[in-house]
Order: C-alpha cells, then structure tokens, then sequence
C-alpha cells in the first residue's frame, strides 16, 4: 500500500508555516484525526481520477497550508470586523455545501440498492442522473472559492492564492464529480468515508 499520510504532511506544513507566523508554542495540529482521514480520502479520489500521484499530492497539501495558514489568521486575530463577516459566510456557504454532498451520496446509494434489488438482470444501465446534479455541487465550490478569495487576500501572497485556487478548481471539476458520484464507480467507497467525516464535523459543528 501506497505510504501517504495527510496528517504527517499537516504536521509538516505547519511547523514550516508557523515558524514563520507564530510563536514556536502554537506549533501543534491544526487538522485532526477526521479531517486528516477526509484528505486521505480525497488525495485516493484525485489519483484514481487523474492518474497522477504528483498532482493528488500536490493538491492535497496547498489544502493543508491553505488550512494551516487561515487557521494561523484566525489565532492572531487578524480579521478586520468585515473580514469576519465573510469568514461567517464562508463557513455557512461550506457547510451547506457538505450537506450537498452528503445528500446526494444518500440519495445515489438509496437508489443504488432500490435499484439493485428491483432490476438485477439489467444491472449495467444504472444511472444516478436523477439524484445528482454536479451543476449544483460545481456551483457551491465556486462560491466557496469566491468567499475565501475575498476574506484572505490582503493577508496571503499570490502564490497562496493561486493555491486556493487550484484546490477549489480541481475538486469542483465537473467529470471529478461525475466519476465520485457514480454508483458502479470506482470511488464509491471513498465518498461513504469523506461524507461520513463530513456528517461528523456537523455534528461536532466544526463545519
């Protein structure tokens, strides 16, 4: 099996980041336990996607110093009032784009069995167009990008930026999101485990 570990690359990041940013005391885990399994998650769906290692690593870790670097913000207060308020919109529009996501995974595997059951000699023309529409998950990342976009720019360089961008861009891609959502896919597995650490940081409202 393929040595990554998201939470490794956290620890990394933050310890370059934060020698910079913070005092050497604040040098600990801004990713935890779940969020760090999400990104393992979602490093396995860039590469089956892409087929490329390179890239799936290079996009998990600009989240992780995207992560680490607004989390450094938010400790050292650095948000103008205004500034606030966009991040609290930012989260809203993040976790209603969650719960997007795990509806639809929902709804795609509830069919998925009814199907399944109802029409097992005409197993291969399942379709899952009816429950998910990646116009609607697109949409949200872009969205989401946009608010974040707009809450750090004074604060990160451009090349931080440009990495926002490319991790909103990458998993917003229309056929991505087509291949995650398709029930006799090859990522069927990995969606159960990114939603079911989604639905655990809604209930912990850390989303």
């Amino acid at each position: 099996m393929e040595a990554f570990s998201s939470k490794d690359m956290a620890m990394k990041a933050q310890k370059k980041i934060l020698s910079h940013m913070a005092s050497k005391s604040m040098v600990h885990m801004f990713i935890d336990d779940n969020s760090s399994e999400i990104l393992d998650e979602l490093y396995r769906v860039s590469k089956e996607h892409t087929g490329n290692r390179n890239e799936a690593q290079k996009v998990v870790k600009n989240m992780i110093k995207i992560a680490v670097k607004v989390g450094v913000l938010f400790r050292h207060e650095k948000f103008s009032p205004e500034e606030m308020s966009l991040a609290q919109d930012f989260r809203k529009k993040l976790h209603n784009g969650a719960m997007t996501a795990i509806s639809f995974q929902e709804m795609c595997f509830w069919t998925f069995l009814v199907y399944i059951h109802s029409h097992k000699e005409s197993f291969n023309t399942l379709t899952v167009e009816f429950t998910f529409d990646k116009n609607v998950m697109t949409g949200q990342l872009t969205e989401c990008r946009d608010l974040l976009l707009k809450l750090v720019e004074k604060h990160l360089t451009p090349k931080s930026l440009d990495r926002i961008r490319h991790v909103f861009n990458h998993y917003s891609d229309p056929e991505l999101l087509t291949h995650l959502y398709d029930s006799k896919g090859t990522l069927c597995a990995n969606l159960t485990k990114i939603c079911s650490g989604l639905n655990r940081m809604i209930e912990e409202k850390k989303l």
